[in-house]
């Protein structure tokens, strides 16, 4: 079965920051669906067909298309009641015709709940469907699917869950959750069975489920948490008055409506994981939920990850000062060097170890080995701007978003780039002249799309790339095909200069 951003890939032109927000949404939504004891379903519209039957009267009064069927992307069932779907739904195509209560949420981008349940394989399931709101605009479809067949008793902590439920699909049709994280893997939670906490609007606990009260027990408090400020409660059980002051100040935060990250508090040598998020439908201010999560067993076990882990960043930092090594080696030899082509032929591989040196420097700070590419193109650039010549005065700038990307696929892409600007250096400009040379990414669902454009004197007449036997083509060339599944293409760029570009497919990579 095709992932996520395979069939966003597939199936749609969203752009990199819409499926960046449905891929949050999909991270997300099991919260939802325990909390609402429902199978959540993840619909995109398919491309939209302006046929006379097609066409309504949109919410300002003018026309609007509508779309003629979804697809579904992703599925989540819930832990706290038996699922609607025990079959896998994903890639399943639905008309608007068939469901057009899909069709209304994503024209009218208002919640639609259905009336009456109807049957899936001999089960009565309800429908909710709720728009998924982006930069203003409906983006996807949530259904929430509630099996109808389990009769279930109304208490405090279904009445609880419900209603949180209710005011946090009401904010991903605002538009307002979930929020882009300050820390990329910072806004993952704790799930609704771990622990929930329900705060109103001046910082009261109203409900607390069983979980959660176990957990701050285990903290050292001792009565119940109804009617307390869970703010100041949890200041008095925390040691560290740093880490008091921070959860305290996380949970005022979710109260005035800003997102704060997941935070891990000790207390009487228990390890709490919480997380608070603010309740705001319609811009309401609707309380807080506080996520609990006791983590004490498992922070245990993760000590025995931390050596194998520091041995993986210390042989990158390792390896890196070896190549540095490498390279200042070189760059000696290239000082005593009297014939031009062998000294030239050197420095060109102290630029090339020397960026591969970054990209370990860059793994040995990171974590899963992953590398944020643009600060690593910041510092590559202007080093290969600086010492490509010294009598070319263009200077080098990026535009755009690489992203984070795997140290298999950051490698190649860095040494790819490092010999298409130093070419564009070298062979684009006269002596003494001036020039820019922009280095451009546009990453969408499926793609990374990288340009590097100078604006000098363009590509020789009969200039054949394929045929071209210069050292950094080569490099290029062949990294592109066995490292990077892509090719490159050069070609005169509009108004004048050379543009190089490359496409390399990153889904599943």
């Amino acid at each position: 079965m095709s992932t996520l951003s395979e069939l966003l890939a597939e199936h749609t032109q969203l752009s990199g920051d819409a499926v960046e927000h449905l891929q949050r949404v999909v991270a997300e939504w099991q919260l939802l669906a325990d909390m609402s004891f429902a199978d959540f379903l993840l619909w995109i519209p398919l491309p939209w067909k302006a046929s006379p039957d097609a066409r309504t009267e949109g919410p300002d009064g003018g026309e609007t298309t509508m779309p003629t069927a979804f697809l579904c992307v992703a599925q989540a069932r819930p832990d706290t009641a038996p699922t609607a779907y025990p079959e896998d739904v994903v890639g399943e195509r639905v008309t608007a015709t068939e469901n057009p209560q899909l069709r209304r949420a994503a024209v009218e981008g208002r919640i639609c709940r259905e009336e009456d349940p109807r049957w899936h394989l001999d089960v009565p399931v309800r429908r909710e469907t709720i728009p998924v709101r982006h930069a203003g605009e409906v983006i996807a479809v949530l259904s929430r699917d509630t099996n109808l067949a389990m009769p279930r008793v109304p208490s405090p902590l279904e009445i609880a869950y419900l209603g949180s439920a209710s005011d946090m699909c009401q904010m991903v049709a605002d538009g307002t959750f979930p929020q882009k994280p300050a820390v990329t893997g910072a806004d993952t939670s704790p799930r609704a069975g771990d622990g929930l906490i329900r705060l109103d609007s001046r910082g009261l606990v109203a409900y607390a489920s069983p979980n959660a009260l176990s957990a701050y027990h285990r903290m050292g408090h001792a009565s119940d948490l109804i009617g307390l400020s869970l703010a100041d409660a949890t200041r008095e059980l925390v040691r560290d008055p740093f880490d008091a002051a921070d959860v305290a100040a996380r949970i005022q935060a979710a109260l005035d409506g800003r997102p704060s990250l997941r935070l891990e508090i000790r207390a009487r040598g228990a390890v709490m994981l919480v997380r608070a998020l603010p309740l705001r439908p319609r811009g309401d201010a609707a309380g807080a939920l506080v996520l609990v999560r006791d983590v004490t067993d498992l922070r245990r076990r993760d000590l025995a990850l931390i050596s194998k882990d520091a041995t993986i960043r210390e042989i990158h930092h390792r390896v890196k000062n070896n190549l540095q090594t490498v390279a200042a080696l070189l760059r000696l030899q290239a000082r005593r060097t009297a014939i031009p082509e062998a000294r030239r032929a050197l420095i060109e591989s102290v630029r090339r170890v020397t960026s591969i040196a970054l990209v370990h420097e860059a793994l040995a700070f990171s974590v899963a080995e992953q590398v944020d590419l643009d600060d690593l193109v910041d510092t590559v650039l202007p080093a290969i701007g600086d010492g490509a010549t010294a009598e070319v005065r263009a200077k080098v700038c990026r535009e755009g978003s690489f992203g984070t990307l795997s140290a298999r696929l950051a490698t190649p892409l860095v040494l790819v780039l490092t010999e298409l600007v130093h070419n564009a250096l070298a062979h684009a400009y006269e002596p003494g002249e001036t020039g820019e040379v922009v280095v451009s990414a546009r990453r969408s669902a499926g793609r990374l799309d990288v340009t590097v454009a100078d604006d000098g004197r363009g590509l020789p007449e009969a200039f054949d790339p394929d045929a071209a036997d210069g050292l950094g083509l080569q490099i290029v060339r062949t990294l592109l095909d066995s490292e990077l599944e892509s090719v490159l293409q050069l070609r005169p760029q509009a108004g004048g200069g050379t543009e190089a570009v490359i496409s390399i497919p990153i889904v599943g990579r």
